[in-house]
């Protein structure tokens, strides 16, 4: 028995991570997959007649032991990778794709579950049970279940077919954003840039025995470099190399993945019965509908646009003014934005960084989950952990009683992918009487320290982490029966409120008030800097919108329509873009073939949710507003119908519960200053 398959004898039950060697994953998949089997034969084998406990409930506790081992290695693979972790993702990716199309193509399983689903209106059940039953029939129907057999094999093929290609494009993508680097001995070219951004340079070229400043596309030396450096060719060759990302012609190139991804995604839409693989996703989502989410996205660019393109023309010609621009150019946006602001707000991320040390950044946000939902994070160091920079915390209740394990994983290293996500190593369940815990972990690419000064966060890394924090609350805060409607394990377009309604409490005074200070003086943040950074965070609203607007229909031009035709993916792209366009396109550059989040992550055909979260965020943390943004009351109304809820019940339902109405835009527009 491998070591990733037995019961772990660790305090809480976590992962023995510094047991685990590589050559572990396999085998323990392996045999995970086979004891996930023999759960499945039994059921399908029980010879009483099929009945919600011993079929639905059954398999929603079977394959404990899978989930467990595949969520440590997938974890790992994103934290902690190496050459030999991406080449097992390789096998053990198709394994596990076979393995739940057995699953879902198991004709004997089926039946039973078939039997349960048409009985259910005599069954009695709760609001969750009915979820799950429902959840569970679908996992079938919309996968192929009611199929003949020739198609069912079809679809096997495709979704075999589908994990390999996204894996390639993600693994291409890391690959070119390892490649590039831009290395300057000139000391000249450092103008502008902050001086935590350069001694970073510094120690990266050191760590290669390099003389001078290496950047990379890599977002803490990629982002300031774009919005600091004055050097505008220097940026305008790091803009490109970002954009050009699977886009080179060469083996890394992603273009033919995407068309083929695209293509593959509609086959199988169709062979379901779907228009689209829109239509697919969205039957599972808030938004229901791709005819819906388009008339979200394009009302929401009709109030953003003339917004955004009044932005543009400010912003071009303040560049024209200062530096004689004829033309804003990408590589030009960042730059001049920033100059602008500090112009308009005389606030930048150097005057605010001082105040934002990671390590009050996080106590600030633990105090905030206290006041909110009575919590207490207690930093320990008996729990075993991937990499030495993990911190390790138990999570407790006013009662004293364990509601979760936290682990928080902050800096760069080679391993790890870019970005900030929340994850889990273990779900919240209750079986057999016992409520077991979750294990949450909070994954972020934050400015390490150096030797002489502690890591200090730009502001919008305060909000990367408020908003994984929030992600993690409703991870921790779980309270369900069934492994898989727990925590996160909600609809797609629902699953950023409580990460986004978290971000709110950074622009409060009374919430700033508790983390925001000094880390030589300890003086608190000046009253002055919040209003600035208030007034200041709808700053240029308009194109942040349109930015995300054109993401998000770009994901629907790929997804919501017959993509058979589409030969050229810039061709493609361009036309999408051309309703939310400002500026001059970039030849050597496409979005597509870096856009991980609809052809790698889970994102396609739900890029939108983004906008849709934030529409649910403001209207939410309104409620805050009004009665305050400690209040208890407010507080466990989230907690009770949102945060613990996890997937049990509609989401609509779930959020009229809390709010008394569904979420209106008003309060987002009147946020973003676009109403």
């Amino acid at each position: 028995m491998s070591i990733l398959t037995q019961h772990f004898d660790t305090k809480h039950n976590t992962a023995p991570f510094s047991k685990i060697k590589i050559g572990d994953y396999l085998p323990a998949i392996q045999e995970g997959i086979t004891l996930a089997k023999a759960e499945i034969e039994a059921i399908v084998n029980n010879p009483e007649a099929p009945s919600f406990e011993n079929t639905i409930e059954a398999m929603d506790y079977s394959g404990d032991i899978l989930d467990r081992a595949s969520s440590i290695f997938f974890n790992l693979n994103s934290a902690e990778t190496n050459d030999e972790m991406q080449k097992i993702a390789q096998e053990i990716s198709p394994l596990l794709s076979e393995f739940g199309n057995d699953i879902r193509l198991n004709p004997e399983l089926f039946a039973r579950v078939k039997a349960v689903y048409e009985a259910k209106d005599s069954l009695d059940l709760t609001p969750e049970q009915t979820t799950l039953l429902d959840k569970k029939y679908k996992s079938f129907s919309r996968n192929g279940a009611n199929l003949p057999e020739d198609k069912k094999n079809k679809l096997r093929e495709i979704d075999k077919e589908l994990s390999k290609l996204s894996l390639q494009f993600g693994e291409n993508v890391l690959a070119e954003t390892n490649a590039f680097q831009m290395h300057l001995t000139d000391e000249k070219d450092l103008a502008g840039l902050p001086e935590g951004t350069i001694e970073a340079a510094r120690s990266l070229a050191k760590a290669q025995d390099k003389e001078g400043w290496i950047f990379t596309l890599d977002h803490p030396s990629y982002i300031p470099f774009m919005t600091y450096a004055d050097n505008r060719d220097l940026r305008k060759k790091l803009a490109i190399a970002f954009g050009a990302r699977g886009f080179q012609k060469n083996e890394y190139d992603n273009q033919e993945i995407v068309l083929k991804i695209a293509k593959l995604r509609f086959e199988r839409a169709q062979l379901l019965g779907y228009a689209t693989h829109a239509h697919f996703v969205l039957e599972e989502r808030m938004a229901e509908s791709p005819k819906k989410v388009t008339s979200f996205l394009n009302d929401m660019l009709a109030k953003a646009k003339p917004a955004a393109q009044k932005e543009f023309a400010e912003l071009s010609a303040f560049a024209k003014k200062l530096d004689g621009i004829e033309t804003l150019e990408k590589w030009d946006g960042g730059y001049y934005s920033e100059k602008l602001k500090q112009q308009l707000f005389n606030l930048d991320d150097e005057k605010l960084k001082p105040y934002f040390q990671l390590e009050k950044v996080l106590n600030g946000a633990f105090t905030i989950a206290e006041k909110l939902y009575g919590l207490t994070f207690t930093e320990v160091f008996d729990i075993d952990k991937y990499h030495e920079e993990v911190m390790t915390y138990e999570v407790t209740d006013e009662n004293n009683n364990l509601v979760a394990i936290f682990y928080a994983d902050f800096f760069p290293r080679k391993g790890k992918r870019n970005g900030a996500w929340m994850t889990s190593f273990k779900s919240q369940y209750v079986k057999d009487g016992v409520n077991e815990r979750p294990h949450i972990s909070n994954v972020c690419n934050f400015t390490k320290p150096t030797e002489t000064k502690p890591s200090l966060l730009t502001f919008n890394e305060v909000t990367t982490l408020f908003h994984e924090f929030g992600h993690g609350l409703h991870g921790m805060l779980a309270n369900t029966t069934y492994p898989s409607l727990s925590g996160t394990s909600v609809y797609w377009d629902f699953v950023e409120l409580p990460s986004q309604v978290m971000e709110n409490w950074c622009y409060e005074p009374e919430a700033l008030a508790l983390f925001a200070t000094h880390y030589q003086t300890g003086e608190v943040i000046p009253q002055e800097y919040v209003e600035k950074i208030k007034e200041s965070a709808s700053f240029q609203e308009g194109l942040a919108t349109l930015r995300q607007l054109s993401f998000g229909l770009l994901d629907m031009g790929w997804h919501g329509q017959n993509p058979t035709a589409i030969t050229d993916v810039k061709a493609f792209e361009t036309e999408q873009f051309k309703n939310t366009q400002l500026y001059p396109d970039v030849a050597e550059n496409a979005m597509s073939t870096a856009f991980s989040h609809i052809f790698q992550g889970g994102y396609s055909s739900g890029y939108y949710s983004y906008k849709w979260a934030e529409v649910l965020d403001a209207d939410a943390f309104e409620l805050f507003q009004e009665k305050g943004i400690f209040d208890k009351e407010v507080a466990t109304k989230f907690k009770e119908n949102i945060l613990s809820k996890g997937g049990t019940e509609p989401p609509m339902e779930l959020y009229k519960r809390f709010r008394g109405q569904e979420p209106k835009p008003d309060a987002l527009l009147k946020r973003a200053g676009l109403l």
